[in-house]
């Protein structure tokens, strides 16, 4: 307990939604600054890119024994039901994600590295719910499993 008077949340924060709006914000603005050069690192093509980034976010869960899950996948889950304003965040943080993949994958599409008849918005959303499935059955099968799927099997088979 921080023996912090109840009261004083709302120094801080007009309501719960507004503390689960910021809380959000601040987890993906690690995600954006951990990962989010790995996509635009020119010393590796494209797809390497895209596997290595989500290769890292995998190794993030990793590293916390796949117990904790993502907070975006676990507030979509849990707080969109009853939070209009946590659902408008996390539809902007998801449109974040996609953009980003997104430009990673048409670079890939020019160099010729993604098949001209794959749309890189599309493989984006579709990378994106894939990982998002595999974190969350890591997180219930508390292990890699999941991960190893998404790397050897998703991935390849959305990208070529």
């Amino acid at each position: 307990m921080a023996d912090v008077p109840k009261g004083s949340f709302y120094n801080y924060f007009e309501s719960k939604e507004a503390f689960a709006v910021e809380v959000l914000t601040d987890y993906w603005d690690s995600v954006v600054s951990t990962y989010g050069p790995i996509l635009t690192d020119n010393n590796l093509t494209p797809l390497a890119r895209i596997a290595r980034y989500f290769a890292g976010l995998a190794e993030f869960h990793e590293r916390r024994r796949y117990a904790v899950g993502c907070l975006i996948g676990n507030m979509a889950l849990e707080v969109t039901p009853s939070s209009e304003r946590v659902r408008v965040k996390l539809a902007a943080i998801y449109r974040q994600w996609t953009a980003s993949l997104t430009e990673c994958l048409r670079e890939a599409r020019a160099r010729g590295e993604l098949p001209a008849r794959k749309d890189p918005a599309q493989v984006a959303v579709a990378l994106i719910d894939a990982f998002e499935g595999a974190v969350t059955r890591a997180k219930v099968e508390r292990n890699r499993l999941p991960f190893d799927s998404f790397e050897g099997f998703v991935l390849p088979a959305l990208v070529t």
